[in-house]
Formats: structure tokens, sequence, C-alpha cells
């Protein structure tokens, strides 16, 4: 067993959980493939169920161990394990840790960058009779070869691309509200108001499940009414990609609140020690951010 005193750092003992969410990582990851390719080749029809099923697994193991994971790491908090070099050591990690978000999503933007800029416009300067790319749309929205894109016309088969300023726009305000309250409930954890803090914090937990919502309206709208799927060109692909990851991000940073609110109701936080509620606080305010680009570069502009 580990042992702990001021000058020494606090080591753990070993644990399964890493091992555990690997296999929940693969098994979801694994199913997201086998469903991509059964949509895309009616001879791997027969890995469409197993797909599915991974992905529920997968998704399963890695909630039940995150919440497991965060349970361990509440007790080892609240029974005094930590002292000043973990703090330091968790705000390094964690800045680290969302420096690697950011590169991720800088990919992303960059991919989406290349496409409109670069690739898109070289591939309808080439002369059509050569090429097999015959009716390419060289403008953005782009379906692909033979593609059509209408605007505000829905006709079934046709890429509609999603437009700003419906759900999108309110998820915007939703998102930009809800960076607003986690700041008014860290502001009343440092003045030790209590009523504020949960006030604050249940109102954040409430603006990240509306979000979820009204992206979960405009994924079915976009499936069921535009046309608008994963197989529709560049644009479709590119859209699902950063959205879909970017919701990913904001379901995981909304459980993370739940168990912060939770955490508060129950008094783990002081105003001298409160870097778990810091650490969800900084995730949360990346997460409001990427949103902001995804907006103005993937429905905007």
């Amino acid at each position: 067993m580990a042992t702990h005193s001021n000058n020494q750092y606090y080591v753990p003992h070993g644990s399964v959980y890493p091992s555990i969410i690997s296999v929940g990582l693969l098994s979801l990851a694994s199913g997201f493939i086998f469903s991509v390719a059964t949509d895309r080749s009616k001879e791997l029809a027969y890995l469409q169920a197993p797909g599915k099923w991974m992905m529920i697994l997968g998704a399963l193991l890695i909630l039940a161990m995150v919440f497991k994971w965060m349970g361990s790491v509440i007790t080892e908090n609240i029974t005094g394990k930590f002292k000043g070099w973990e703090d330091k050591s968790f705000r390094i990690g964690m800045i680290v840790f969302i420096c690697s978000e950011v590169a991720f999503f800088a990919a992303f933007f960059g991919a989406l960058f290349y496409m409109r800029v670069i690739s898109i416009p070289d591939l309808a300067g080439y002369d059509l009779d050569i090429t097999p790319y015959k009716d390419f749309l060289g403008a953005w929205p782009t379906s692909g070869p033979g593609g059509v894109v209408l605007g505000s016309e829905y006709k079934p088969g046709i890429l509609h691309p999603m437009q700003a300023w419906g759900l999108p726009a309110i998820n915007t305000a939703l998102l930009l509200t809800s960076g607003a309250t986690i700041t008014w409930a860290h502001w009343g954890l440092i003045k030790n108001n209590r009523k504020q803090l949960i006030i604050g914090m249940a109102l954040t937990v409430a603006l990240g499940i509306s979000f979820l919502a009204c992206q979960a309206m405009e994924y079915h709208e976009a499936y069921t009414e535009m046309g608008l799927t994963l197989r529709s060109g560049a644009y479709g692909a590119s859209f699902f990609m950063l959205t879909g990851f970017h919701g990913f991000h904001v379901m995981l940073g909304t459980i993370m609140l739940i168990v912060i609110l939770i955490r508060c109701m129950k008094g783990h936080f002081t105003p001298e020690h409160h870097f778990g509620f810091e650490g969800v606080a900084w995730y949360w305010h990346f997460v409001d951010v990427v949103w902001l680009g995804l907006f103005i570069f993937v429905y905007w502009l």
C-alpha cells in the first residue's frame, strides 16, 4: 500500500481502470468502423449487428469505468491523500491534456481548411474529359461527383447544407450562457456562498443537457429531411466528424459537471482547495471556445 506525507508524493496502488477503458475504447471504435463499412458495402452487411452491439458495449464500459475511477480519486481526495505536490501536478496535467485536445481539434479544422481552400478547387479545375470526377461540384458545400446542393427547398435525396441561424444558433447561446453560469458558480465557491455555487452548477448542467438534446434534434433533421449524412461527400463527412466529436466532448463534460454538482452538494470543496471544480471548469470553457470555431467555420462561413 502507498504511504504519504507532506514531503512525499502520493502514488496510488495498481488499478485495472486504464486497461478496461482501453478495451471499451477499442470496442467503441471497432463498432463504429464496422457500422461505417456496412453503410458503404453490401458485402459487409453481416457486420451491422455486431458493430452496433460493440459500440454499445464500449460506451457502457467507458462510462462505468469513468464513474468508478472518479469515485476512487474522490475518495483519495476527501481522505487527505492529496497535498500541495499533487495539486500542482494535477494542474499541470490538466493544462497538458487541454493542449492535446487543442491539437486534436486543430487537425480537424486543418483538414476542413485543406478541403475548402486547396483540394476541392483543384479537383474542380480538372478537365472533365479525363477526370473520374465527372460533374464534380467544386463549390462549398460539395457532395462530391454528380452532387447537387440546394438551399431552402427540401427535396428527398439531395443535400441541404445546415443553416447557422436555427438550432446551431440556439446551441451557441446555450454554451455561451453555460460558460457564464459556471463562472458565476466559481465566484460563489470562492466567496463560500454554497447556494450560489449549487444553483450555478445546476444551471450549467441543465444547459449542457439542453445542448445535447438540440444536437440530437439537428442530427435527426439532417438524416431524415436534409439528405445530410456521413456519405454526403466532403461536406457531410467533415460536418459530422467535427460536430460529432465536439458533441462527444460536451457529453463527457456534462457527466463531469454532474459529478462536480453532487460533490458541491456534499460540501467537498472549500474556497482554498477546489481544483476538481477548476479542472472541469477549464475543460468546459475549452468546449465553449471550440464550439465558437465550429459555428463560424462549419455553419456560418
